[in-house]
């Protein structure tokens, strides 16, 4: 028994430095129903050592797709979930096992979908976990939480399936339908450039010190989760901002002030000057 959904599901391994856990993971994957096996840039691979760890799901690693970054992992997903194993600065939605794997399985009945798991030393870097719509976290053991790449996929793609088994005996999952399909996670990044140059032109934003204005944005916007429409819409705003920023630097420049929000106000206040004169 198996459905469609599957085929909509990556499992994203992010600069494995073991090719065991490579091979350890397909296993797991396979062991569940699920065989589209992402890897960014893996320390080692092909070999021989995943080979053996993979205990016969070797057409799960031979139709492994190796790329360089993570954006080419996710690109055409518009749901990217990563595993965390602690706390953030700046926290993000967090989903538990379970939720990630109804949220995942009901979703990718609609679209193309990925898990992302880090490095077996650090895990995935802040800049990897910001490209995520929600953050998972394995409750382990406080005192030993240590958990091997390979069996922190087996537990998400356990949740994955027990998703799939709880649909087919006809239980509720979570409801994500919605009238246009969400914006998938290259064309989400393409806004978040084009809003930071937009806050960069406004002034708002010191492009060589954000802080973590932008962090704060994409956290608000994937928690928000915007249809392409929606995309559309806001990124014709920004056009339309960008525009207007630039021909009124034009028309300052014109009479002799420097563009900028700072020549904006010395123009306006001398207009009042002479208003008053």
């Amino acid at each position: 028994m198996s459905s469609p959904n599957f085929a909509n599901i990556r499992i994203v391994l992010v600069n494995t430095t073991h090719p065991g856990n490579i091979g350890g993971a397909a296993r797991a994957m396979k062991n569940m129903g699920l065989s589209r096996l992402y890897l960014v840039a893996p320390k080692e691979y092909p070999s021989d050592k995943a080979v053996w760890r993979s205990a016969g799901a070797t057409d799960v690693l031979d139709n492994a797709v190796v790329v360089e970054t993570l954006d080419d992992a996710i690109s055409g997903c518009s749901l990217v979930v990563g595993t965390s194993a602690r706390e953030r600065r700046i926290p993000w939605p967090l989903l538990d096992p379970r939720e990630c794997g109804e949220n995942v399985w009901v979703e990718a009945g609609q679209h193309e979908v990925a898990i992302v798991f880090g490095r077996e030393d650090r895990g995935l870097t802040n800049e990897e976990l910001h490209k995520c719509n929600y953050h998972v976290h394995i409750p382990a053991n406080e005192e030993y939480s240590s958990l091997n790449l390979a069996t922190a996929v087996q537990v998400i793609c356990y949740e994955v399936r027990m998703a799939f088994l709880k649909e087919t005996e006809g239980k509720t999952l979570p409801n994500h339908s919605w009238d246009m399909p969400p914006a998938d996670s290259g064309a989400l990044e393409n806004y978040y450039e084009h809003l930071e140059q937009t806050l960069a032109g406004l002034g708002f934003l010191d492009p060589q010190n954000p802080k973590q204005t932008m962090t704060r944005l994409r956290r608000m916007y994937n928690r928000v989760r915007m249809d392409q429409m929606e995309l559309n819409i806001l990124r014709g705003v920004l056009t339309a901002m960008q525009n207007y920023v630039y021909y009124t630097n034009k028309v300052v420049g014109n009479i002799g002030l420097e563009p900028g929000i700072d020549a904006l106000r010395e123009a306006a206040k001398q207009l009042d000057e002479k208003s008053q004169n």
